[in-house]
């Protein structure tokens, strides 16, 4: 008995010990993290955001109090829409839209949906492009082609719906004469997460019109 205690109590030290290590790794691991944010913060922003965002100051275009400097969201918005994946593709898709209400918050609400439309409509736009590809080479029929695109057209509104956290980017505002609240959002949401949700969308909507194209759709997309 004595000696089943010892080995109970020994694998607790022992599971306390990695705790404690697996502790101080996600502790460094943080630390770095923001010593690579504080440097990121710290560095300049690039001359074409420095350019632009001057150009919006004296449009009147703030940014709310705690939020990145205009010239830095700016910045890092022109990065990512240089990021690309291993086959060369954008890896994000950008949304931006301005909309107007009474305070921030509403005008906000209504951008950042507008913002989601704006995607919904690029990845309609590439799914389209993939099909006409894949019509290009033979390996879909242009009948089946038209099915798919009509779909994706009709189900814009659902693919807005599906679409999940966008990652908001530029978020701006300026009060107009008649003391409105303009709101400017720029976001970005990952192109093959957005293909995955449209595709799904797509599916569904031909199922219930009784149409089986999985395969071809799978084919057309690339995966």
């Amino acid at each position: 008995m004595k000696k089943i205690l010892f080995i109970a109590l020994a694998l607790v030290i022992g599971m306390g010990s990695v705790s404690a290590q697996d502790a101080k790794a996600v502790a460094k691991e943080r630390k770095t993290v923001q010593r690579l944010s504080d440097k990121e913060l710290n560095a300049r922003a690039s001359k074409a955001a420095r350019k632009e965002a001057k150009k919006l100051k004296k449009e009147g275009w703030l940014v709310q109090a705690g939020a990145l400097p205009l010239e830095k969201m700016l910045d890092r918005a022109y990065h990512m829409q240089f990021e690309y994946d291993e086959n060369a593709y954008p890896l994000y898709l950008t949304g931006d839209a301005t909309s107007i209400g009474g305070n921030y918050d509403a005008a906000k609400m209504q951008a950042l949906e507008l913002a989601k439309q704006n995607l919904a409509g690029q990845i309609e736009a590439q799914i389209n492009m993939l099909i006409e590809s894949t019509v290009a080479n033979e390996q879909l029929a242009r009948e089946d082609a038209v099915s798919i695109t009509r779909t994706v057209a009709a189900s814009k509104n659902l693919i807005t719906q599906r679409i999940g956290r966008v990652i908001p980017v530029v978020d701006c505002y300026r009060t107009l004469d008649n003391k409105n609240k303009e709101v400017r959002m720029m976001v970005f949401y990952n192109t093959q997460t957005a293909l995955q949700a449209a595709k799904q969308v797509v599916k569904e909507q031909l199922e219930q019109q009784g149409i089986q194209l999985h395969e071809q759709l799978d084919a057309a997309l690339g995966f």
